[in-house]
C-alpha cells in the first residue's frame, strides 16, 4: 500500500501570535486552529500534514530542506519574510517541490513594503486575503497540482 501524500505546512515569524496579534487584520483563530484546518482539509484528500512555525529563518529553511525527502508539496505563510527573505525563496526553489503561498490579509492593500513577495515566483498557488479559510483553499489547490488536476497557473493572482 503506497504511503499517503504528505504536505509541509510552514508558518513564519509572528504567526504563533494568531488570534492575539492585530485580530482586526488577522482574525481570532489561533495557529492551532490553522494547523487543524489544514490537517482536516488534507485528510479529506487522503493526505497528511507536518507543521512547523518558527520566528527563526534558519529553522524554517532546515524544515523546507528536510521536506524534499518525504513531502510532496509545501503550504507556506512566510509572514514578514515574504518581503525580505531571498534565502527562504532560494530554499523553496532548491527543494523543487510545488509551493502554495498563503496570506491571511490582502497584502496588496496594506503598506507598500508588503506589496513585493520574494516567494511569488516559486509558488504555483497563491491565496491572499481570504483569512484563515485561505489555508484550506491553498491546501486543496496545491493537492490539485500534486495530483495533476491543474498546473496552478490559473489560480495565480495578477
Amino acid at each position: 500500500m503506497p504511503s499517503p501524500v504528505r504536505l509541509l505546512l510552514v508558518n513564519g515569524p509572528n504567526l504563533n501570535l494568531l488570534g492575539i496579534r492585530e485580530p482586526d487584520i488577522y482574525g481570532r483563530e489561533s495557529l492551532a486552529d490553522v494547523e487543524e484546518l489544514v490537517r482536516e482539509t488534507a485528510l479529506e484528500r487522503g493526505a497528511e500534514v507536518r507543521s512547523i512555525q518558527s520566528n527563526h529563518e534558519g529553522v524554517l529553511i532546515d524544515a523546507i530542506h528536510a521536506a524534499r525527502i518525504d513531502c510532496a508539496g509545501i503550504v507556506i505563510n512566510p509572514g514578514g519574510l515574504t518581503h525580505t527573505s531571498v534565502v527562504l525563496r532560494d530554499a523553496l526553489s532548491g527543494v523543487a517541490l510545488p509551493v502554495a503561498e498563503v496570506h491571511i490579509s490582502d497584502v496588496s492593500t496594506r503598506e507598500p513594503f508588503r506589496h513585493h513577495s520574494f516567494i511569488r515566483d516559486v509558488a504555483v498557488v497563491h491565496v491572499v486575503g481570504e483569512g484563515v479559510a485561505g489555508y484550506a483553499r491553498a491546501t486543496r489547490d496545491l493537492l490539485d497540482v500534486i495530483e495533476g488536476r491543474t498546473d496552478g497557473a490559473e489560480r495565480a493572482i495578477p
